[in-house]
């Protein structure tokens, strides 16, 4: 059977994970997980054509995938909306509890200036996934907002993992409880103020209407 890119991707990096914990995202552990595989190391730059920028991003995209596969057998409509982000945030946790160097290995490579924005992508989207699971179909400023607001949640909490040595992560689940809160707390506020701007703005524009614009419609 002829196996996907992402297939591929994901052998790769699986075999990468246990040398990444003790030598850290490097290429040529890249390079020699995919010698391991039956795709040799040739296929390592086929598949990470950005090399190790792919393959740090990709690692991101499994945990991902993984967190709603584990989420599947969840139905979050029978779920508080704080629940259901409080249940994905702690699934995706569990799904790399294995991998814990990795992840700390992984948060030191975007921490590198240049790759601020890449960083903030990376966690965007995992924001946006866990908002599209828990059934968010926002499209106003209210899409935006509460994916900001998670990417935070989910950036301060790692953090706060990857230093709990706890057996069961208590201090996490307690960190990530008061910041479920303090979200809810600002995504309120932010909400009647976001809605007051805009309500003023289109007040502005009717306000103001001017004959030079004879059709609104192209605005």
């Amino acid at each position: 059977m002829k196996k996907d890119l992402c297939d591929i991707q994901d052998e790769i990096l699986l075999a990468a994970l246990d040398d990444v914990a003790f030598d850290g995202w490097q290429w040529h552990v890249i390079e020699g997980a995919a010698a391991k595989t039956e795709h040799g190391v040739d296929m390592a730059a086929a598949v990470f054509p950005n090399k190790l920028e792919d393959a740090v991003r990709h690692f991101s995209n499994w945990a991902d995938r993984q967190m709603l596969d584990m989420l599947e057998s969840a139905n979050p409509q029978e779920m508080r909306v704080r629940d259901r982000v409080r249940r994905a945030v702690i699934v995706r946790l569990h799904v790399l509890e294995p991998y814990k160097e990795a992840v700390r290995a992984a948060s030191s490579y975007w921490l590198i200036p240049t790759r601020n924005i890449d960083a903030g992508k990376i966690v965007w989207k995992t924001a946006d996934q866990i908002w599209q699971w828990a059934g968010d179909d926002s499209t106003d400023y209210n899409h935006y907002t509460k994916r900001l607001l998670l990417s935070g949640v989910l950036t301060s909490t790692t953090l706060t993992w990857l230093n709990d040595t706890s057996p069961t992560h208590d201090h996490t689940v307690e960190f990530l409880d008061r910041r479920i809160d303090d979200v809810l707390k600002i995504g309120r506020v932010f909400g009647k103020s976001a809605g007051k701007i805009i309500s003023g703005l289109s007040a502005f524009k009717k306000k103001f209407k001017t004959p030079y614009c004879p059709d609104e419609t192209k605005l």
